[in-house]
């Protein structure tokens, strides 16, 4: 990964493909046939994810001098509303990694 931005986009798609798993394959399989396995292994995944998305959101903030008000609030956000994490990669962290490495979309 080339920057903290890049690196925070990656933890947000791993975050946000944990929680889809977790919702609509762990959690049927669990309350529906009754087969908690994967939920067990999964929830534990999603959670170390969560916490490595938050924390990464604070260090590319604090390295890009983000101002809570305008940019880190929304990103951090994201990490508690389903899918969230794609939508702010797309609206928010693709340009601001476009910006970083000098390309433009």
């Amino acid at each position: 990964m080339k920057n903290h931005i890049s690196r925070l986009r990656l933890a947000g798609w791993l975050e946000g493909l944990s929680l889809i798993a977790l919702i609509f394959i762990a959690v049927p399989l669990k309350y529906i046939w009754d087969a908690p396995q994967f939920s067990k292994i999964l929830g534990p995944v999603h959670g170390c994810l969560f916490l490595l998305f938050v924390f990464s959101v604070f260090q590319t903030a604090v390295e890009q001098r983000w101002k809570f008000t305008q940019t880190t609030w929304k990103v951090l956000l994201a990490c508690l509303i389903p899918f969230g994490t794609f939508y702010v990669d797309r609206k928010i962290l693709r340009k601001l990694d476009a910006q970083d490495n000098g390309t433009h979309f």
